[in-house]
């Protein structure tokens, strides 16, 4: 009897033994083909962040954007700032002083082909040359301060050093957020008194194919106050007046009307417009300067030479003469619509 439930007790023992076996035997092949790594199903910081969309803490206080520590989509806007932003800032500014500087190489100053004639026609009145200079005195400010956020460390801390760098950045802060109201009322005022001078027409199609008279010296198309070079100013202040407002807007008052997504996004707006007008400015102020003889007048005193009027806007002075009740039409002013 001893032996029986001796061997019973070894057979029992051998069974459990051989379903244990039996059990890891069928789970090593799987395992068998991995060589194990102790890491391999550990999170990684991106995948973690790519299924989170931002890493969070708990805070007591009643701010919750406040309790955001990582967010990918901040990663890219700080790519954005740092290269994009950048690059296209510099090679559209660079360029473009690029291209004025080979264009004065060349063509030289443009000057009036028959010369002063002591003799001037109002071109624009008090209330607008005050407008002109609000809203380019303003840009120049905002442009230089804004160009400051994306070149200065690169540029000025070096020079200056990092406390000089920080004030003068400081009180560029300061100056960006307040002028940038003057400015949007200036963008108003210029829509409202020179858009009916600035709508399309047909002569401005013979003004592009004649390059507005730029390359080759004595052809002039005609125009009326404004030509279609001008026109393209006057609307890329405008609509780029605009689209600077509405995204400057909502980075002076952050959150009030979206989130970080679209404070990124304006952001992204603000900077690629403003390097755009910029550009366009600079060459706005290079044909408004030393690239034209008389250009100047017209916001400096109001008033241009005749013969300058007669050869840029030959039917602006027909209409200006004929309002006058002078009969005698300039040749140069004879052109069919």
């Amino acid at each position: 009897m001893k032996h029986v439930l001796s061997f019973s007790l070894r057979a029992a023992l051998f069974g459990l033994f051989g379903a244990v076996l039996a059990t890891f035997v069928a789970a090593t092949p799987a395992a068998a083909q991995q060589p194990f790594n102790p890491t391999a199903q550990a999170v990684k910081e991106e995948q973690l962040l790519q299924q989170l969309q931002q890493v969070q803490g708990r805070i007591s206080i009643p701010d919750a954007k406040a309790s955001v520590l990582i967010q990918p989509a901040g990663r890219e806007w700080r790519t954005f700032h740092n290269t994009t932003v950048f690059w296209t800032g510099a090679i559209s500014i660079l360029g473009m002083m690029g291209l004025l500087a080979a264009f004065y190489a060349v063509r030289g100053r443009i000057t009036i082909d028959a010369g002063p004639s002591g003799r001037t026609i109002l071109r624009f009145n008090s209330f607008e040359r005050f407008v002109h200079w609000m809203t380019a005195g303003t840009f120049i400010v905002l442009a230089l301060t804004g160009l400051n956020v994306v070149f200065g460390k690169y540029v000025l801390m070096p020079l200056f050093g990092p406390e000089a760098f920080t004030t003068v950045s400081l009180l560029g802060k300061y100056a960006h957020n307040y002028l940038a109201f003057p400015f949007m009322l200036g963008v108003v005022f210029m829509f409202l008194v020179w858009v009916k001078d600035n709508l399309p027409s047909s002569v401005d199609a013979a003004w592009i194919k004649a390059g507005g008279g730029l390359f080759v010296k004595g052809a002039h198309p005609p125009a009326k106050k404004f030509n279609a070079g001008q026109k393209v100013i006057f609307w890329t202040v405008i609509l780029g007046g605009v689209a600077l407002s509405i995204s400057g807007l909502i980075l002076l008052f952050p959150f009030y009307v979206t989130t970080i997504e679209g404070m990124q996004t304006a952001q992204i707006v603000h900077g690629l417009v403003s390097a755009v007008i910029v550009a366009i400015m600079i060459a706005h102020i290079y044909i408004g300067s030393v690239g034209m003889e008389g250009a100047f007048d017209a916001m400096g005193s109001g008033e241009v030479d005749l013969n300058w009027a007669k050869e840029h806007h030959s039917l602006w002075v027909a209409e200006e003469m004929g309002k006058a009740g002078n009969a005698k039409v300039p040749p140069s002013a004879v052109a069919a619509e």
